[in-house]
C-alpha cells in the first residue's frame, strides 16, 4: 500500500473510531429517538430546510463509514419528515453513502486483492460484467444482508460505479418505504427486528431473484429455439460420440467409459493423432539424435579429446518409426476398446445435434443418435498461398518424417517452436540450414533477450538465420534450382535451397463436419466458436484441442477435454468452465525454453506491474559439472509480494524444470514456500529454490538486519 493509501487508510480509521469515542452511537438508537421524538419535531418545525440537510448529511457519514444507526436513521426519516420527503431523503442519502463506501473499499483494497488473487479476481470480473446488476438487485433487495458488507465486496470487484449507482438506488427503495413507513408510526415500534415479516423478506427475495429467473428462463427459450429445427430422438444409441482420437479425443473418450457411459470414438486417419504419429512423439525422438550429434563434437567439453560418430540418415527415420511404434499402443484400438469404447474407422459428419453420420473407407454409412458430441478434429499444418511452393513441392511436420535421405540444403520457413526444433535437429544431422522468419526476431513470444540468446546459438551451429524475411514467390534458378525470393527491407533477396519445410503453425480441421448446416460458426482463427464451457451454440455439442483452441498444445488438449467430456455427460447438473489460468509451454531447443505465466513483455504489453528476479545458471553446480552454465531462470512477482506471476527458464530440462512453478502457481505457493522447500543436490531443479533465494536477498529486511548487527556487535563486548 502506498503512502497516499495508507494516510486516507489511516484518516477513515480515524473517523471511525471518532464516531464511537463521541458516543454518537448511543444516540442512534431506537430508545433514544423514541426520546428525542418531541425535540426533533421542533427542531424540523423551526429549522426545516437544515433539518433536511443536516439529516442526510448525517445518513451518508454514517452509511459512507459503515457505522451502526442507517436502521434507526430511516425510521426518523419517517418519523420526522412522512412516507414521502423522508423515502426522498433516505433514497438519496443511502445511495450515496453506499456509493462512498464502495470507492474506498475499491480504492484501498482492490489493487491488493487483484494483485494476491489476479486470475480469480479476473474470472470474478468477467461474471460481474455479464451478471453483476442482477446479482446487486437481489442482494439490495433482501434487508438481512447487511449493507455494509454489499458495499465492501462490490468494491472489490470491477462493477461501474454508475451501474452500482442506479441498481442501488431502486434496489434499496422498497425496504426504505417499509421503514419510513413504520416510522411515521413511531409509537408502535417496539425494536427493530420486527419490523420485516418472514412473509416481506420473502417477498422481496422473489422480487429481487426474479431478473435471474427471467433470464435463465430467456436463455432456456433461446436454446429451445435453437433446437427446433432438429427433432430429438425419443431414444438414443449413445451417450457420447467423440470425433477425433488425438489427445483431446482419447481423453475424452477415456473420461466416458470411466463413468460408464456408452461412447464411441470415431478416427477416420490413425489412433493417436498427430502427437503420436506426426508431432510431439517423433520430434523428440529426432531431436535426441541429433543432440547425441551435438555432443560428440563437443567432446572436449567432457574431457574426451576427440569423438565422433558415422550415421545412416535412413536409419535414423527408421528409429523415430520405432519409437512410434513402441508408444503406439497406449492409444490404440485395442487399449480402447478393452476400455469400453467403441471405436470406429472413418469420418464423422453431424447431421444434426443429435445425429452423426458414420462413413467408413468401403463407404458405407451408418447413422447414430447421441446425447452429446465432442469435436476434436485437431489441426494440420498451415501452409501459405506462396506462389509456386505447391508446385515445387514442400515438406511440413506432417510429411518430412517420410524422407530417407537429409537435404543438403534445408530452408526452414517459420520462426516459431516448430521451426526452430526442426531448424536445429537438421542442422546438427548435416543438413545446410537457412531460416526465414517474417518478424524481426525467432520465438516472438518470448521475451527479446530469450530470442536473441537462441539466435546466438543458431548461428554458432551454423544455422543462417534470416528474420525480418517475408516470402514472395517460389522459383527456379538459371541452372534449375530452387530459389525462394523474400524481401527485406524493401530489397528482395533470393534464398536458394534444396527442399522447403513449412513451419508456419497449424490450423484447425473443420472441413466435413458438416458444421456449417447447423450453423455452427469459426473464429477469425478458424477455430470452432463456443462459450467458456467449451459449448457451440447447441450446449450438447463440445469442442476441444487444437479446434477449439486458444492453445495448440497437447498437454492442454487433454485438460480441455476433460471439461469437454464432463459438461457433455453431466452438463445438466453443473457446468465446468475451462480453466486456462497456469498453461506451461516448452520449445524443446537446446537450450529448452519453458514458461508458465507472464514474461515481461506480456506483463508490459497487459499493462501488469512486477519485479523480476534472474538466476544464472553459471552459478549452478549441476549445470557446471555438465558444461551447461549458458541459460537462466527468470520470475515475475507482483511487487513487494512473493507470489508467482509467471516463469521462465532457458537451459538444459527447463521442460522438467518448469514443473516445480506450475504447481507453485497453480496452488497459491509464493518463493517463500520454494526457499522453504528441501531439494536434491545437485540438480537442474534446484535452480527454482536459488532464484528464490535471489528474490529473498533482494527483499531482505535491511533495517532489521542493522538492529541485529548491532546486537551481535554488543554481544561481542
Amino acid at each position: 500500500m502506498n503512502r497516499r493509501k495508507l494516510l486516507f487508510a489511516f484518516g477513515f480509521i480515524a473517523l471511525i473510531a471518532g464516531f464511537f469515542a463521541s458516543g454518537a452511537g448511543e444516540w442512534l438508537s431506537l430508545a433514544a429517538l423514541k426520546a428525542r421524538h418531541g425535540e426533533l419535531l421542533a427542531w424540523r418545525d423551526a429549522q426545516p430546510l437544515t433539518a433536511a440537510l443536516g439529516f442526510a448529511g448525517l445518513y451518508i457519514a454514517v452509511t459512507a463509514l459503515s457505522v451502526p444507526g442507517a436502521t434507526v436513521l430511516t425510521l426518523a426519516a419517517g418519523a420526522l419528515f412522512g412516507l414521502g420527503t423522508g423515502t426522498l431523503l433516505v433514497a438519496i442519502a443511502a445511495t450515496t453513502g453506499a456509493t462512498l463506501a464502495m470507492l474506498v473499499a475499491r480504492f484501498l483494497l482492490r489493487d491488493a486483492i487483484q494483485a494476491r488473487f489476479g486470475e480469480r479476481i479476473r474470472a470474478l470480473d468477467a461474471g460481474i460484467e455479464r451478471d453483476g446488476a442482477f446479482y446487486l438487485f437481489t442482494l439490495r433487495l433482501v434487508p438481512v444482508v447487511p449493507f455494509f458488507l454489499i458495499n465492501l465486496a462490490s468494491g472489490l470487484t470491477a462493477l461501474p460505479v454508475r451501474t452500482y449507482v442506479w441498481v442501488s438506488l431502486i434496489g434499496m427503495l422498497p425496504g426504505t418505504v417499509v421503514y419510513v413507513n413504520a416510522g411515521t408510526q413511531l409509537a408502535r415500534v417496539e425494536s427493530l427486528s420486527g419490523l420485516l415479516s418472514p412473509g416481506l423478506i420473502a417477498s422481496f427475495v422473489l422480487l429481487g431473484v426474479f431478473p435471474l429467473l427471467a433470464r435463465r428462463a430467456l436463455d432456456a427459450w433461446q436454446a429451445h429455439q435453437v433446437y427446433r429445427p432438429w427433432p430429438k430422438p425419443k431414444r438414443f444409441d449413445r451417450n457420447l460420440i467423440v470425433i477425433g482420437a488425438g489427445s483431446a479425443g482419447l481423453v475424452s473418450a477415456y473420461i466416458a467409459a470411466a463413468v460408464q457411459a456408452k461412447v464411441t470414438l470415431v478416427e477416420r486417419a490413425e489412433m493417436g493423432g498427430d502427437c503420436l504419429n506426426r508431432g510431439c512423439v517423433p520430434s523428440k525422438a529426432l531431436l535426441r539424435t541429433a543432440r547425441f550429434l551435438a555432443e560428440q563434437r563437443r567432446a572436449p567439453d567432457y574431457g574426451i579429446g576427440e569423438a565422433s560418430a558415422r550415421f545412416d540418415f535412413a536409419e535414423v527415420m527408421a528409429r523415430v518409426q520405432r519409437v512410434i511404434a513402441a508408444v503406439a499402443p497406449h492409444d490404440s484400438v485395442e487399449r480402447y476398446t478393452g476400455l469400453g469404447v467403441e471405436v470406429l474407422a472413418g469420418t464423422a459428419r453431424l447431421l444434426s445435434p443429435w445425429t452423426v453420420a458414420i462413413t467408413t473407407a468401403d463407404g458405407s454409412e451408418r447413422r447414430l443418435d447421441t446425447r452429446a458430441i465432442v469435436i476434436a478434429t485437431g489441426a494440420r499444418p498451415f501452409v501459405p498461398p506462396i506462389p509456386g511452393l505447391e508446385e515445387g513441392g514442400y515438406l511440413s511436420s506432417d510429411t518430412l518424417w517420410a524422407l530417407q535421405e537429409c537435404p543438403q540444403r534445408l530452408l526452414v520457413l517459420g520462426g516459431g517452436p516448430i521451426g526452430c526444433e526442426l531448424a536445429q535437429a537438421f542442422a546438427r544431422l548435416g543438413a545446410r540450414v537457412t531460416q526465414v522468419e517474417m518478424l524481426p526476431r525467432l520465438l516472438a513470444r518470448e521475451d527479446a533477450d530469450v530470442s536473441a540468446h537462441i539466435g546466438a546459438v543458431f548461428a554458432a551451429e551454423g544455422i543462417d538465420v534470416r528474420c525480418g524475411h517475408r516470402a514472395l514467390r517460389c522459383e527456379r534458378d538459371a541452372g534449375g534450382g530452387r530459389v525462394l525470393v523474400a524481401e527485406h527491407a524493401g530489397t528482395e533477396v533470393r534464398l536458394g535451397f534444396d527442399a522447403i519445410l513449412v513451419a508456419l503453425g497449424r490450423a484447425p480441421v473443420t472441413d466435413g463436419l458438416g458444421l456449417e448446416a447447423l450453423g455452427i460458426g469459426l473464429t477469425k482463427s478458424r477455430t470452432i466458436e463456443t462459450d467458456a464451457f467449451l459449448q457451440t451454440r447447441f450446449p450438447n455439442v463440445l469442442v476441444c484441442g487444437d479446434v477449439a483452441g486458444p492453445y495448440q498444445f497437447t498437454h492442454t488438449a487433454a485438460h480441455q477435454a476433460w471439461y469437454a467430456a464432463v459438461n457433455g455427460l453431466f452438463g445438466q447438473f453443473r457446468r465446468f468452465r475451462a480453466d486456462y489460468s497456469v498453461i506451461p509451454w516448452a520449445t524443446f531447443t537446446e537450450p529448452e525454453i519453458a514458461r508458465v505465466g507472464l514474461n515481461e513483455q506480456e506483463a508490459r504489453e497487459r499493462g501488469i506491474a512486477f519485479e523480476s528476479s534472474v538466476y544464472r545458471l553459471d552459478d549452478s553446480d549441476r549445470a557446471l559439472a555438465e558444461s551447461e552454465p549458458q541459460g537462466w531462470v527468470r520470475v515475475l512477482t507482483v511487487p513487494g509480494r512473493d507470489r508467482i506471476l509467471g516463469a521462465t527458464i532457458v537451459s538444459a530440462h527447463a521442460g522438467e524444470t518448469i514443473a516445480g512453478f506450475v504447481l507453485a502457481m497453480r496452488h497459491g505457493l509464493g518463493l517463500e514456500k520454494l526457499l522453504a522447500t528441501i531439494h536434491v543436490y545437485p540438480t537442474w531443479a534446484e535452480s527454482g529454490k536459488a532464484v528464490a533465494g535471489t528474490w529473498k536477498r533482494a527483499h531482505a529486511p535491511q533495517r532489521l538486519l542493522g538492529w541485529v548487527r548491532r546486537y551481535h556487535d554488543w554481544r561481542r563486548g
